[in-house]
């Protein structure tokens, strides 16, 4: 392993939020104003992930006052503080960028409803004898 990879190596996120593209997140990260530090949430439609080793980004994409509005997030930044999961969507796609044509109800992503299977088997077993 070469010295690069090592460094690399060291700054990655143990801890890696999972989520994938289609799903609404939201996403606190710090900002710094002069000397102070503070939070800030970020929250909209993960449309694109780039997965690239220690450069993986993800592209968030939100309705401000009517105006669409994409940030750029390297997961593994010290700055993004957490990434919260709010709503997994159901895509077919990689990239949603068609996403930035879209307007109104047309620019809603599916919800992915997911199911826990219960052990419908050993129930229906138990009431037999």
């Amino acid at each position: 392993m070469n010295l690069v990879q090592a460094i690399q190596a060291e700054q990655v996120k143990s801890e890696a939020p999972e989520f994938h593209v289609g799903d609404t997140v939201r996403v606190s990260f710090k900002i710094v104003e002069g000397k102070t530090e503070r939070i800030q949430a970020y929250e909209g439609l993960v449309i694109a992930m780039k997965n690239a080793g220690i450069g993986k980004t993800f592209t968030v994409r939100k309705n401000s006052y009517g105006v669409g509005v994409e940030r750029v997030f390297p997961l593994n930044s010290p700055r993004v503080e957490k990434v919260e999961v709010l709503r997994r969507g159901k895509v077919r796609r990689a990239k949603l960028y068609y996403i930035r044509t879209k307007v109104g109800k047309k620019s809603k992503v599916k919800e992915l409803i997911v199911s826990s299977k219960t052990p419908s088997s050993s129930a229906s077993a138990a009431g037999k004898n």
